[in-house]
């Protein structure tokens, strides 16, 4: 999928008085934190610690959390409302077949602990045994084929998407996978932080293979066997700068070629046990392919039966007993620093909202999303939109042709808030109170016949990638699209009683930043029609190829830990986001009343408002691991390094704030980068 998200792995709420008669009035200056702000630093020097510096210095991360900060707050807040909901409808006394019903019953299931330990891995046991009846590679195909039609990504990632060439048309796309660590690179990297990363999950392997009934001297065997064909896997993968590159990951196959060229992993067979009948698909990445092709023909069938007998009982761990789900933790807490596990309510709640999603969401947004919120937005987006076409008009590097085709674009978005206009039908999902396993396996199956039922058919652009209480944002090349679900239209990204300052530097920012995406080293490939099509002059190209390039330059000058720095070349399409999405918010909010104001609020002028709260809505402290985590595998810079990045090559900033020559953000003019 090429849904660009604002956020990537993952608030400073407007306090509320109660006065005298019960009115509730907003006090303006809680909607900018000025009692984290650390003044001893000079703001041209680190933006991000001069703005939330007090905070930072002293804030403690929780030890069920990776992190602490905005992000993680409004999640825990929204986890609190998701919480109320089904608490409410968890009686048993809902209309059967409701939503109401199955979102009640699938968390009850969940919470039910004693059934679930009582049946510890019982439900995995048939799995286990169709894995150990195979004795041929048609045999695994057809096993890893059944698999994939329960949702589970087992051997490669499959999912339905708009044709690349196509996009009004819908094909079925595979991409690598097959592996577990979180990326190709970690089976080749021998660094102490790597390598603890590595011992951690070939001791999570045995773990699950000693709880399924091997002994120490067997479990330590398949460990080997498992570890061994996962790393010939990920030598076939691409990188992840690789993967950026729309043009290399298109692919479009006849299925009676694939047959010819990959015979051992089965092509039309598999494609028919899925439930696809078509005569071509989207493979991404050949490559991926052909090596399981090759591994299918050469690696024992043994060794194949301890993979999928890992990756199966993998799948499900959090639906089985709990030393299950903590063999899991144990493993995942080298990768994040989190370091106990979250509450079960929590973990349930995040599971409703992942199987069940648009069923939660409208309830979700019945009780906690007000309409006056959604009209607001598009007032919002319709601002930044003008502003954004002002910005192309005027931009010096640029040729007129194809500044029309950019306005083109811009114009033909797409613009989603809040919610879907309609929701999805789970009238096939059964979901049992007592019957954790078999109600995500129902939601499972339900979810993946709703994908692959459109292979072929036209694309319905009504279609949301998102649940509604997802706190996140994302720009779609296919759809030409900019989605906000309701649940991060909530402080401090966004609050209708905010003044406009801190609005458009918040949720403003994060709108421009999506629609920045649309004109990204990636969204730049694609038409207004979200077609993989060239729509530039070969001179405008060439400029704008040297400057992404001027961006990658600057952010691979960050460290972050230790001698760890930014890979300017992953984040290189959130960074231009960023600096843009900072750009055509700032000039929006030129338009609006207190933007062509200077009276002060709280001692601070609109424009220094506006930086506040960009740089607090980022107000974010993580664990060491999951940093390195971040830097290793995420195309988003962590919170400090997308505030400055910005922000020094924002000219308005340096006038709001004095910053001067000699200041460590200082660049001079000339310098300072400016694509959108």
């Amino acid at each position: 999928m090429k849904h660009r998200f604002l956020f990537g792995m993952v608030s400073l709420t407007a306090c509320v008085i109660i006065s005298c008669n019960g009115k509730k009035e907003y006090v303006a200056q809680q909607y900018i934190d000025t009692r984290g702000l650390d003044s001893s630093l000079k703001p041209g020097d680190n933006f991000f610690l001069y703005a939330v510096g007090k905070w930072y210095d002293t804030v403690k991360i929780p030890s069920t959390e990776m992190g602490v900060g905005s992000f993680f707050d409004l999640e825990k807040r929204t986890r609190d409302q998701l919480q109320t909901i089904l608490q409410s409808v968890s009686d048993g006394k809902q209309a059967a077949g409701s939503i109401e019903q199955k979102v009640g019953d699938f968390y009850v299931s969940g919470l039910d602990t004693a059934t679930l330990e009582k049946r510890g891995y019982d439900p995995v046991k048939p799995y286990l045994a169709r894995i150990d009846s195979i004795k041929t590679p048609a045999e695994i195909m057809k096993y890893v084929a059944e698999m994939q039609a329960q949702n589970v990504n087992l051997l490669f990632m499959f999912g339905v998407i708009p044709d690349d060439k196509n996009s009004a048309m819908n094909i079925a796309a595979f991409m690598q996978g097959g592996i577990g660590l979180p990326d190709r690179d970690y089976y080749f990297r021998s660094d102490p932080a790597t390598m603890a990363v590595v011992s951690a999950y070939k001791k999570y392997i045995e773990k699950l293979f000693t709880l399924t009934g091997d002994d120490s001297v067997r479990a330590a065997k398949k460990v080997s066997m498992v570890y061994d064909l996962e790393t010939k896997m990920a030598g076939s993968h691409k990188t992840n700068v690789a993967l950026r590159d729309p043009q290399t990951n298109y692919h479009k196959m006849l299925v009676a070629q694939l047959d010819k060229e990959m015979p051992a992993f089965a092509w039309t067979s598999t494609l028919n046990q899925m439930g696809i009948h078509t005569d071509s698909v989207n493979v991404q990445q050949p490559e991926f392919y052909q090596k399981t092709n090759e591994l299918l023909r050469n690696a024992s069938v043994d060794q194949w039966k301890a993979y999928l007998r890992f990756q199966t009982i993998a799948a499900y761990v959090n639906v089985l007993s709990d030393e299950f789900e903590n063999a899991d933790f144990d493993y995942e807490k080298t990768i994040t620093g989190q370091s106990e596990i979250k509450p079960r309510w929590e973990r349930i709640v995040s599971s409703t909202d992942g199987h069940l999603g648009d069923a939660l969401g409208e309830l979700y947004v019945k009780k906690y999303f007000p309409e006056s919120s959604k009209a607001r937005m598009l007032e919002l987006v319709d601002n930044l939109q003008k502003a954004f076409a002002a910005r192309i008009d005027h931009l010096d590097w640029m040729s007129d042709s194809t500044k029309a085709k950019a306005k083109e674009k811009l114009n033909a978005f797409i613009k989603k808030i809040g919610y879907p206009d309609k929701w999805r039908d789970y009238s096939k999902v059964t979901i049992d109170r007592s019957k954790y396993f078999e109600n995500r396996v129902s939601a499972d199956i339900n979810n993946y016949e709703y994908q692959v039922a459109k292979v072929g058919k036209p694309v319905d652009r009504t279609e949301w990638g998102l649940t509604p209480p997802t706190i996140n944002a994302y720009y779609n090349p296919y759809f030409n699209e900019v989605v906000f679900p309701a649940g991060i239209l909530q402080s401090p990204f966004f609050d209708a009683n905010a003044d406009d300052a801190v609005n458009y530097g918040g949720i403003g920012a994060g709108i421009g930043h999506e629609m920045t995406h649309g004109f990204d080293d990636q969204g730049a490939q694609y038409d207004k029609d979200g077609n993989l099509k060239n729509w530039w002059s070969k001179e405008d190209s060439e400029k704008f190829a040297a400057k992404t390039k001027s961006v990658i330059d600057l952010y691979n000058t960050f460290t972050v830990l230790d001698s760890l720095h930014i890979n300017g070349a992953l984040t290189n399409g959130e960074n231009i986001a960023d600096i843009g999405g900072l750009a055509i918010a700032y000039d929006a909010f030129k338009l609006t009343k207190q933007g062509q104001d200077t009276t002060k609020i709280d001692g601070l002028t609109p424009d220094q408002r506006f930086f506040l709260s960009f740089a607090q809505i980022w107000k974010i402290r993580m664990k060491d691991e999951l940093m390195r985590t971040i830097i290793n595998t995420n195309q988003h810079s962590p919170s400090m390094w997308r505030v400055n990045g910005a922000l020094m090559n924002c000219s308005p900033f340096y006038t709001a704030f004095n910053v001067q020559p000699g200041d460590k953000m200082y660049r001079p003019d000339s310098a300072r980068i400016k694509i959108w």
